[in-house]
């Protein structure tokens, strides 16, 4: 029964003196108010750059279809024969630059699929288990 009352009442000491304060003990930690100012970062001049002259190209500028085969295939790595094959068929370089000044204009060729695709987008949602269409004739 002694040890039993003893046990705990040295555990409590012993877990509790670990919340005692630094300054007691001599010892005095960092001052979290404290705030150093530190120097801004200079960037020096190079003074071998040349400024751009108008209209010309910049000399980084990347296509749009070249960064995204980038970040999807990881650069100039050596491709696989299935890669370099599906590379070939998306068209690698068959992007045109203004299709979005193209896709809104009156001009635009658009292709009429009919009464079934319409009937299809516009169907009630549910799992399909139900779902009929027929095509004309």
């Amino acid at each position: 029964m002694r040890i039993s009352t003893i046990l705990p009442a040295a555990l409590a000491l012993v877990l509790l003196s670990g919340c005692a304060h630094n300054r007691v003990h001599g010892r005095s930690g960092p001052d979290e108010f404290t705030v150093a100012r530190q120097a801004p970062l200079v960037i020096p001049p190079d003074f071998s750059l040349t400024p751009p002259k108008p209209g010309a190209a910049r000399a980084n500028d990347v296509s749009a279809n070249a960064q995204a085969l980038d970040a999807l295939f990881g650069g100039a790595a050596q491709r696989s024969a299935g890669e370099a094959a599906t590379i070939s068929q998306a068209g690698i370089d068959n992007d045109d630059p203004g299709i979005r000044s193209s896709v809104g204009d009156p001009g635009t060729t658009v292709v009429d699929k009919g009464t079934t695709t319409r009937d299809i987008v516009s169907a009630p949602e549910g799992d399909g288990q139900t779902a009929r269409t027929s095509t004309p004739k």
